[in-house]
């Protein structure tokens, strides 16, 4: 499971805390650090605050007992789109695990069950059971022992939109676990399709299953669809049947055991694009429109097939490997052994494309990767959650590292370092694994995955890599089809290493939070010595922090291994050369943050001499405190702007103060430069941003700006309409209607920001198409021009009523935590309806206003009743 944190909510912040009609310009504001607002930005409609509830109290939350273990599961199902039901029969085949019993209890939420029976003999003995809504209780015929299996015959009907369960979280917004998407076939937009989603625990919805994680079963599923239909499943199809009523019958088998959340069905108009690994069938499901795309998309699965093969000495041990897009799907993706589910994000064409920045790709290795550390061996219980999460995400990183280079794996494991403790920030850390939580959603967050990713990276730095692999690769040929917990991990490394490692479990695994150093140094020149304090600022316990420190004198570096044990440690040098730089951290994996009492000259040193990416960013980062006082600062600015790395071009970009006069006429030329030639549409566009910060003085841009809209990046179009817009909005109005029919997001978002500020009646259907014909989280960048001119512009009540309808639903399938942002925006509505209804003058145009007002504050009473459910 991709942690949508970092997919969504990062970017949701922007959009979120900026107006919708300069987002762009914000940002650019933001890193050139002036606090003044463009003129789209005064007009703007205001956001309110989403404030998080309290956490509810916790209780310890033991393994799931093992009284029955699944053996294999074989289901026959039937979808009826138009009840939104699954009549389903299932097979079950069980046993005791060791004590012997004569009951057994299936998880099954929200179904109808109409028969319950032992095959015996080969005829159906019905058993006598009791169902409450949640779990089926089955009286059994007889005591079974632990070497006695039997099989079970199930009848039922699925329910999954009729079931009233609290659920989601930060990786998954919904658990209702069977999903019709536009089953009508009303939604022009939209296929029909139907998936699911089984983590954590919502497989139980559309079959009865014991729906726990430490379960591992083989199985079969078979699915009569329309014909027409493509359908995807676990393992490999075994058989395809037409049937006499435009239906046909799939059948899919799983040899290999795996636990019930990760099987997978989905089915709908899908074109496969056909790949592979060796022998093994790598295969793309996408609609038709994007089947000329997937090998751009998903090309590179064959080489992370073995890659991650290679590296772990476990080959990759499943049949095939699929991946799908799934329309209006609830989380980032979803590992489904051996058939992943995505989200329509990734859906991308050629000139999407151009402006990667290896998000999606992030997702695709993720994801994968799970097929060892997830699917392969199972975490045992949701507390244990960083065996899966944390490896898939530190997965990320290796794959940029072998694929793009150390650069941008440094600067994605940094960024997701900063996701964790802007977490931690919030009140919510805790151990990374986390035996107390108010609701096993809440443990996927950025501990287990942010945090628990740089963890294995500060392990594999411990421990070097060799032996870092080579523990692995004993821990998956130990619990191979198995579930298992951190602790078996340690085991692994300890047989590997010879090292006794509870020290770095308890610290990094069992305890939480993270060491904040600060850093300084004092050099006796007449000693020739140096000495390295450095202090551990964070309340609470002390950490045990082995690391280098690189000390650079006379054009060497010689590096110094150590191991800090205290509150403060001071550790001195003797030197012939006074240093130009000492390096504390030299590998730059520690998890923490640090306040480096570095000079001036030091960062400079470090910048060009030091080789990682954080050492240059750290000296960008040094250098921009200094660059109004300091020539050498702003020079080492000045000379970022050409660094080899696209991330750490645009990092100096973000860090230049343009409002400075002694910055300001030396950094122009080179952003210009940067803005129409550099390579990388992230660095043109963020030069752009930066060029066009202050509004004061954007028509004097205006022959970039009018360069920038005919880049080939849709980035920096969509950047330069917003920069063009907040100075010449007549002219940006004209320009997005001359290009809105051929654009593609996210020029479409800007375009739609546009033309709601400043169109008429005319350019609603276009806004409202986009907002209709998005799902999921795109459709967030889209609701707030799409309320805009609900509010302002349209004034018929249907219209407005309609889309309103549209916008709750649409904050109901993103969940408590999304649609919060949705109800925030739907208040800003109401807001503005009441005001035109307090200054209308005529009677019978107050009346419907403050009748579309009070139709918003009934979508928000409804939201705020069944989002906090």
């Amino acid at each position: 499971m991709n942690n949508l944190y970092r997919l969504f909510y990062r970017p949701l912040t922007i959009l979120l805390g900026v107006t919708i009609f300069a987002g762009h310009r914000a940002q650019a504001q933001s890193q050139t650090n002036d606090s003044s607002a463009t003129a789209v930005q005064q007009q703007s409609m205001p956001l309110l605050e989403v404030h998080a509830g309290s956490d509810p109290l916790r209780d310890y939350r033991a393994t799931a007992e093992r009284i029955t273990d699944l053996v294999d599961t074989r289901l026959d199902v039937r979808f009826d789109f138009a009840k939104r039901y699954l009549y389903g029969k299932e097979w079950v085949t069980l046993q005791p695990h060791f004590y012997p019993t004569d009951s057994l209890t299936l998880d099954a939420k929200g179904m109808d069950i109409h028969r319950v029976a032992l095959l015996k003999n080969g005829r159906q003995v019905p058993l006598k059971y009791r169902y409450d809504s949640l779990q089926l209780h089955i009286q059994l015929d007889k005591t079974y022992t632990r070497d006695q299996r039997y099989t079970l015959y199930l009848d039922y009907t699925a329910r999954p939109d009729e079931l009233k369960m609290s659920g989601g979280s930060a990786a998954i917004t919904s658990s209702k676990g069977l999903y019709f998407i536009n089953p009508d076939g009303k939604d022009p937009y939209k296929p029909t399709e139907v998936w699911t989603q089984g983590e954590s625990e919502s497989s139980s919805v559309w079959f009865p299953t014991i729906d726990k994680p430490n379960q591992k079963t083989t199985e079969q599923i078979t699915m009569t669809v329309p014909d027409e239909y493509t359908t995807l499943s676990n393992g490999m199809l075994i058989s395809q049947k037409k049937n006499n009523d435009g239906t046909r019958t799939d059948t899919w088998k799983m040899k290999h055991p795996n636990s019930p959340y990760l099987f997978m069905m989905a089915a709908g108009p899908f074109s496969i694009v056909k790949d592979h690994w060796k022998n093994i069938p790598v295969n793309y499901y996408v609609e038709k429109a994007y089947a000329p795309y997937a090998r751009a998309i998903f090309g590179h699965t064959p080489e992370m097939i073995g890659f991650y093969s290679d590296i772990l000495g476990v080959p990759y041990q499943w049949s095939k490997y699929a991946q799908i897009v799934g329309r209006d799907y609830v989380s980032g993706a979803m590992e489904n052994t051996t058939a992943t589910l995505h989200g329509e994000f990734l859906y991308q064409t050629d000139r999407q494309m151009l402006d990667d920045d290896y998000r999606n790709e992030s997702v695709i290795a993720h994801e994968l990767f799970h097929h060892w550390f997830g699917d392969l061996v199972t975490t045992e219980s949701w507390s244990n959650l960083t065996v899966n999460e944390s490896f898939a995400d530190f997965s990320e990183m290796l794959w940029a590292e072998h694929k793009y280079g150390q650069d941008l794996a440094d600067q994605h494991s940094y960024e997701a370092m900063q996701d964790y403790f802007d977490f931690a920030r919030s009140g919510k850390d805790h151990p990374l694994v986390n035996f107390y939580y108010a609701d096993k959603e809440d443990v996927f967050d950025q501990v287990t995955y942010q945090k628990g990713g740089r963890v294995l990276n500060m392990l594999r730095n411990y421990v070097g890599k060799d032996a870092f692999f080579s523990a692995l690769h004993q821990y998956l040929e130990q619990n191979k089809f198995k579930p298992a917990e951190a602790q078996q991990l340690r085991l692994a490394f300890e047989q590997v290493t010879g090292k006794d490692l509870s020290w770095f479990w308890n610290q990094w695994y069992y305890g939480e939070g993270y060491p904040k150093l600060d850093i300084s140094y004092r050099y006796e020149d007449d000693l020739h010595l140096v000495r390295v304090i450095v202090r551990q600022t964070q309340s609470g316990r002390v950490f045990q922090l082995p690391f280098a420190i690189d000390i650079y004198a006379g054009g060497k570096k010689e590096r110094h291994s150590v191991m800090m044990t205290e509150r403060a440690d001071t550790f001195t040098y003797h030197y012939r050369v006074r240093p130009d730089l000492v390096n504390v951290d030299g590998d730059k994996t520690l998890l923490t943050e640090k306040e480096d009492h570095k000079t001036v000259s030091n960062f400079v040193y470090q910048y060009h001499h030091a080789p990682l990416y954080l050492d240059r960013l750290e000296a960008i980062e040094g250098c921009a405190k200094a660059q109004s006082s300091s020539e050498a600062a702003r020079q080492l600015l000045l000379d970022a702007l050409k660094d080899k790395f696209e991330g750490l071009r645009s990092a100096a970009i973000s860090h230049l103060d343009l409002k400075d006069e002694t910055v300001r006429p030396a950094a122009l030329p080179l952003l210009t430069n940067l803005a129409l030639r550099d390579p990388k549409s992230s660095v043109r566009s963020d030069a752009l941003q930066a060029i066009t910060g202050d509004s004061a003085t954007l028509s004097s841009h205006d022959e970039l700006i009018q360069q920038a809209l005919k880049d080939s990046s849709l980035r920096v179009e969509s950047t330069a309409l917003d920069a063009f817009s907040a100075y010449n909005p007549q002219q940006a109005y004209q320009w997005a209607k001359q290009h809105s029919r051929e654009a593609e997001a996210p020029l479409t978002e800007v375009i739609c920001a546009v033309l709601a500020r400043y169109g008429d009646a005319a350019d609603f259907p276009y806004v409202a198409m986009n907002f209709d014909r998005n799902g999921s989280f795109q459709k967030l960048a889209y609701t707030q021009p799409y309320l805009y001119m609900l509010a302002q512009v349209i004034t018929a009540t249907d219209t407005v009523k309609n889309g309103l309808d549209k916008t709750k639903d649409f904050a109901q399938e993103l969940g408590p935590r999304y649609g919060a942002y949705v109800m925030s925006m739907l208040e800003n509505f109401v807001t503005l309806k009441t005001r035109q209804a307090d200054a209308a003058a005529d009677d019978s145009q107050r009346t419907a206003l403050r009748e579309q007002a009070g139709y918003g504050q009934q979508a928000i009473a409804h939201l705020q009743k069944t989002l906090n459910k």
